[in-house]
Parts: C-alpha cells; structure tokens; sequence
C-alpha cells in the first residue's frame, strides 16, 4: 500500500522511510506542507500518510483540515507525527481531521501498529466503496415502467407492447425486478371470499 511520509527533518525522515520500506511499504516523501499538500489532492493519492506537526508552509493540522474539506469517496487515512504530548495539543489534532497520533521520538513498533489499523480501515473504506458502485450499476441496470400502459377495465389485465393481455403481476414481473407474494385484502375478503365460504358451508348443510 502506498503512503505518504510528510517530514522536513531529514534524520527523522530517512528512519521513517527505512521502517516503512522494511514494512512493505510503497513510500512517497514529500518534504514540506505544501508538496504534501499536493500530493494528497493529486488523482493517485496515498491512502495513508504520516504527517510531521510541524513544517514549513503548511503544518500537519492545516494539511488535516483540507483532507477533510476535500469531497473524495474514500478519503486519506491521517497519523500525524508530534512532539506535543499535551492533552489539548491531540484533541486539537484529531478535531482538525487526523485519524491517528503518534509522539516524538515514536516507538517502531507502536507506529507499526497503528498503521496496521489505518490499513485495515483503508481496506474496509476501499471495500465499501466498491459495494457502493456495484449497487448503483445494479440499480441503473433494472428495468422501469415508464408511460401509459393500456389495462382493461373489467379485468384489470395489461395488453403489452406485443398485443398480448397479461394479468398485472405478470407485466411487471417481465418489465421489472419486482417479485409478487398474493394474498388477500379486506375488502375482498369481505365482499367475495366470505360469500364464497358461506355458500360452502350452506351446501354442506344441504347434503346432510
């Protein structure tokens, strides 16, 4: 997975770069806000980045905040990377749109845990979206009923395209995705099959 570094100390930079390759990791390096900056809003966008708090032009918080103004399906995965341990300074960070801290001088493998998470939430974020688009081509695909459609007035049967009358259920069964379970209503439970069911028993009466 690719991933974006954002550092402009060198030393600091180079370990990171070191740990991620070690890890798998696919590294862009960016040296300052501004080029991490537009990195991130390029079509090919890492979807995980460490971003230094603090930098020249741009600083980890600010690139956070236009991440998140940013319309994009499936957003940038944010760890910033601090100094600053005091509580305000992380709730700061993480109001500011960060998914994740990690403080200075960082422990390898808490980092590497915590980008474990960021990857599976990616990969969660990545499979939804394509779900998403499976479902809207899948919607666009189904049929619609659309204008006029000639119905008997007695029968309530539907005469098609090829002049033939079909029962209702059985023209939108053909021209749509809908599926039918029948059943009976009140009103026609009151007005023909009570009748019906009072002539069954009237008759059994009889042949008694």
């Amino acid at each position: 997975m690719k991933i974006l570094i954002a550092e402009d100390d060198e030393v600091s930079r180079r370990m990171l770069q070191v740990f991620l390759l070690r890890w798998g990791f696919d590294v862009v390096i960016a040296e300052d806000g501004a080029e991490a900056w537009r990195v991130l809003e390029g079509g090919d966008a890492p979807k995980l980045a460490i971003l230094d708090w603090m930098m020249p032009v741009l600083d980890g918080v600010e690139i956070c905040r236009r991440v998140r103004l940013a319309p994009r399906a499936s957003p940038a995965y944010l760890i910033l990377l601090t100094a600053r341990g005091d509580n305000k300074d992380i709730v700061r960070g993480l109001d500011a749109g960060a998914d994740d801290y990690v403080t200075k001088p960082f422990n390898q493998e808490e980092l590497r845990a915590r980008l474990n998470v960021g990857v599976r939430v990616v990969e969660l974020q990545t499979n939804l979206a394509d779900r998403v688009i499976e479902l809207e081509r899948a919607l666009a695909g189904v049929n619609q009923l659309q204008g006029l459609l000639p119905i008997c007035s007695y029968c309530k049967k539907i005469r098609d395209d090829k002049n033939y009358w079909q029962q209702v259920e059985g023209y939108i069964s053909s021209h749509s995705e809908a599926q039918f379970s029948h059943g009976i209503c009140p009103d026609c439970y009151e007005n023909i099959v009570k009748p019906e069911l009072g002539k069954d028993i009237s008759n059994r009466e009889v042949v008694k």
